[in-house]
């Protein structure tokens, strides 16, 4: 059970040090100021944040500090020009554009940090900057995404992942899983509790407490009756009329080449397989978009971005997805 801390603490993930992490954690001092109450911690290391403020010429006091026990100091303000940095020792840190396996293990550790704390009852809120998958894997660790990493450290059975902007929220069935495998997982017990877990999390998070849902068919035209699949016959609609028949709003399933057209008509949008539903918001907006993990005790959120390697330490990389991903945790 995850108590509410006396102050908010966001805790922010710097993520891979060679990509674009670090630099928008440094546009933090652009932020607008939050509540007295509200802390900003990034998690990284102090030393890498100020080499890449160095290299982008930007102006930042970074106070590091070795743990969070003292957060309630007066000098530890969040303000215009110095960020708090919760300091962690990343091994290579001249890695500006570059993956190194060496520096896997302190990526997870400001993961393993940010959790512990929550566990700890620190703080609630924890916003993620983005991590390369690949370098994790290629170093012996097996690792599909932040969403199932925090799933298993919270010991959820079940977790959705959910994209939002200003323009549509769209939630998927799965996640990070090959699309020849999509099909498999669209089974009734796992789009009944993905369901649930976004009915639960709109009630208790977003305080509406009875969604609208619209919900994508697998195939092409929902299955066109079952003549280009069977999935919404067999599985997707009857789920739908079970959870309707008792007062919940969920619709469809419709095809998903036009049911985005209609976003404004739901409250949100539940999407088969990730491309189905992340190619279109993110083409709907792709700098305010972010991603938010349902189900968890906690709030977490992240950039909706990737690392971006070729733009680290060149200037040139937005943190309206960081900006809007902090405001989304302490709304």
């Amino acid at each position: 059970m995850i108590t509410k801390a006396d102050n908010d603490i966001v805790l922010i993930t710097s993520g891979e040090p060679g990509g674009i992490g670090p630099d928008i954690c440094l546009d933090i001092i652009d932020f607008k100021i939050p509540p007295p109450k509200v802390k900003i911690v990034v998690i990284g290391d102090a030393d890498l944040l100020e080499e890449r403020a160095k290299m982008l010429n930007k102006n930042v006091n970074i106070k590091r500090i070795p743990d969070i026990k003292n957060i309630d100091n007066s000098e530890f303000v969040t303000n215009k020009k110095s960020i708090i940095v919760l300091h962690k020792d990343c091994p290579i840190k001249n890695t500006v554009g570059r993956l190194h396996p060496e520096n896997v293990p302190y990526v997870l550790d400001t993961l393993d940090t940010a959790i512990s704390l929550c566990k700890a009852g620190k703080s609630s809120k924890i916003v993620t900057c983005p991590i390369n998958k690949e370098i994790i894997n290629r170093s012996g660790i097996a690792f599909s995404g932040h969403t199932e990493y925090f799933a298993n450290a919270f010991n959820c059975d079940r977790v959705v992942m959910m994209l939002a902007n200003h323009k549509m929220k769209v939630a998927l069935l799965t996640n990070h899983i090959p699309l020849s495998q999509v099909a498999n997982y669209v089974t009734f017990d796992n789009l009944l509790s993905c369901l649930e877990v976004i009915i639960n999390d709109f009630a208790c998070k977003f305080a509406i407490s009875n969604p609208k849902v619209g919900v994508c068919g697998l195939n092409p035209h929902a299955g066109e009756g079952g003549y280009l699949g069977k999935e919404e016959e067999i599985v997707i609609n009857p789920v739908i009329k079970s959870l309707s028949s008792k007062g919940y709003n969920i619709s469809g399933s419709y095809p998903a080449d036009t049911i985005f057209l209609q976003a404004s008509n739901f409250d949100i949008i539940l999407a088969m397989y990730h491309d189905q539903g992340l190619s279109v918001i993110k083409y709907s907006d792709f700098r305010s978009s972010i991603n938010v993990t349902l189900g968890l005790p906690i709030t977490r959120t992240s950039v909706d971005h990737g690392t971006a390697i070729s733009l680290a330490g060149t200037g040139i990389a937005h943190s309206e997805s960081l900006f809007h991903a902090i405001k989304f945790a302490l709304h």
